[in-house]
C-alpha cells in the first residue's frame, strides 16, 4: 500500500456522486453501488460527456440496471456559471454518451428538486455524514456552495475526479476535461471550507486497465457488467485510436477507489487555484508548490490533497470484486 498518512473514514460511507455519464462514470457509479462500505444517497447529474438531458437518462437508465432505481436522481446545471458549454465528448463516449450501444429510455423520472438544491438539503439535513462525489464539471457543487455559505462545514468532505497538478492537460494542452468545462466553479469547488481531496490526471492516468483486465470485466454475468462490457468496446477503440494503446486510463473510478481506500494513494498536500482567466492556461488547476515573494492569489486558501500515485493492481482489483458480484 501507497499510504502517506492515516485517514480515518466511518465504515459506511454515505455519499453523493455528481456526474455526466459517460463511460467512466458508468463504471464509477457501478463500483460505489455495488462496494458495501458505500452508501449512494443521491445521484445529481450535469452537462459534460453529453448535454444534462442526456447524462440525467443515461444517470436513471444506469440506476435501472443496478436494480437502484430507489436512489434520486436529481438533474442539474445545463452550462457552466459565466461561459457557454464547450460541448459534449462524443468521440470519447458516442453521442449518447454510451458507447452508442441503444441503452433504452429509464422507465423512472428525476425528483423535481435542482441538483443544487438537493445537495444543500441533504448535506444540511444529516450534517458531517455525507461526502460529495463529484465526477464531472463542477458547477453543481460550486452552485450549492455558493446558495448555502454553511454547506462546506457540514460536508464530510468532496472527493472529486478532474484537475491536474504536475502533469499536463487532456481537454487542452494544460488543463483536464472536468475542470476546463468550468474553471469558475472548480476555483470556488477547491476553496470549500471542508477536505477536498483530488483524483486527477496525476494519478488517474497512473491507474491503467489493460485489455486482458477489461475482458475479464466481459466475463462477469450481471447486468451490470455485460452493459459495461458493451460500453467498454467503444471506449477501449477510442484508446487505440487515439493513443496506441490497448486498455484504458482509470478516471472516474479512482475518486470511488479513494473513498473506499486512501491507504492506497500517494498524496500531497497543497492550496489550489484554478485559472479562470481567458488564455491559453484557462481551467489549468496551479498548486502553490513553494514559497514565494508574491502567494497573493493562493492566500486564504486551504490545503487540498493532491493525489499523485496509486497501487494500480490493488484498486483495480478492488473494482473487480465490486463489478464481479
Amino acid at each position: 500500500m501507497l499510504s502517506s498518512g492515516v485517514v480515518e473514514w466511518p465504515m459506511t460511507r454515505k455519499i453523493i456522486i455528481d456526474t455526466d455519464p459517460g463511460i467512466d462514470d458508468a463504471m464509477a457509479i457501478f463500483f460505489a453501488l455495488a462496494s458495501p462500505e458505500i452508501e449512494v444517497v443521491g445521484v445529481t447529474t450535469i452537462f459534460g460527456n453529453a448535454h444534462t438531458d442526456v447524462t440525467t437518462r443515461n444517470a436513471l437508465s444506469l440506476l435501472e440496471i443496478a436494480e437502484r432505481s430507489d436512489i434520486p436522481v436529481a438533474a442539474g446545471a445545463s452550462k457552466p456559471i459565466s461561459s457557454e458549454f464547450r460541448g459534449p465528448a462524443a468521440s470519447v463516449h458516442g453521442e449518447d454518451g454510451q458507447g452508442n450501444v441503444g441503452l433504452p429510455a429509464p422507465k423512472t423520472q428525476p425528483i423535481e428538486k435542482r441538483a443544487c438544491d438537493f445537495i444543500v438539503e441533504t448535506v444540511m439535513d444529516d450534517p458531517g455524514a455525507i461526502t460529495l462525489v463529484p465526477i464531472g464539471p463542477l458547477t453543481n457543487i460550486a452552485t450549492a456552495l455558493e446558495m448555502e455559505p454553511r454547506l462546506g462545514e457540514a460536508l464530510g468532505g468532496i472527493v472529486l475526479m478532474g484537475g491536474n497538478a504536475f502533469v499536463p492537460g487532456n481537454a487542452t494542452p494544460v488543463a483536464e476535461a472536468n475542470i476546463v468545462n468550468d474553471p469558475e466553479a472548480a476555483d470556488i469547488v477547491f476553496g470549500a471550507a471542508c477536505p477536498v481531496s483530488m483524483c486527477g490526471l496525476d494519478v488517474t492516468e497512473k491507474h491503467f486497465m489493460d485489455g486482458e483486465t477489461l475482458d475479464r470485466i466481459a466475463s462477469y454475468s450481471n447486468r451490470r457488467a455485460r452493459h459495461l462490457s458493451a460500453i467498454l468496446s467503444w471506449y477501449r477503440d477510442f484508446y487505440r485510436e487515439w493513443m496506441n494503446i490497448d486498455g484504458i486510463y482509470v478516471h472516474d473510478s479512482t475518486a470511488i477507489a479513494y473513498v473506499l481506500d486512501p491507504t492506497l494513494f500517494e498524496t500531497v498536500k497543497h492550496p489550489v487555484r484554478v485559472d479562470t482567466t481567458a488564455g491559453i492556461s484557462r481551467g489549468k488547476t496551479w498548486p502553490a508548490v513553494r514559497r514565494s515573494a508574491d502567494e497573493r492569489p493562493w492566500e486564504g486558501r486551504p490545503d487540498v490533497t493532491i493525489c499523485t500515485g496509486i497501487d494500480s493492481a490493488a484498486a483495480t482489483e478492488l473494482e473487480l470484486s465490486a463489478l464481479s458480484r
